[in-house]
């Protein structure tokens, strides 16, 4: 009797394991990704927001928010995760010289 208690619960976890492959992780996934790009913002890089502005990041607060140039001489003020994409990433000063 305990093993047909057992198999009964074999198709549960194998579908659990496979929402977790198919669902769960890549979504955890994007989710670091997106995070990394967010932390790696600096003066310079033209974004697009999840409104669908476009602009380009004049500051990076700490306190999570970005000022952003949308027009020459109009600025935003965007919550650093509400960034979509960076069209265009700034190089790093360099500090060779």
């Amino acid at each position: 009797m305990e093993g047909s208690a057992i198999a009964q619960f074999v198709p549960l976890i194998l579908i659990f394991a496979i929402m977790y492959f198919l669902l769960i992780r890549p979504q955890q996934k994007k989710m670091k990704e997106h995070q990394k790009m967010v932390q790696n913002l600096r003066r310079g890089d033209q974004v697009v927001t999840q409104g669908g502005l476009i602009g380009k990041v004049v500051k990076v607060k700490d306190s999570n928010e970005l000022d952003l140039e949308i027009a020459e001489g109009v600025k935003v003020r965007v919550v650093q995760n509400t960034i979509a994409q960076v069209l265009s990433k700034t190089e790093p000063a360099n500090t060779d010289k």
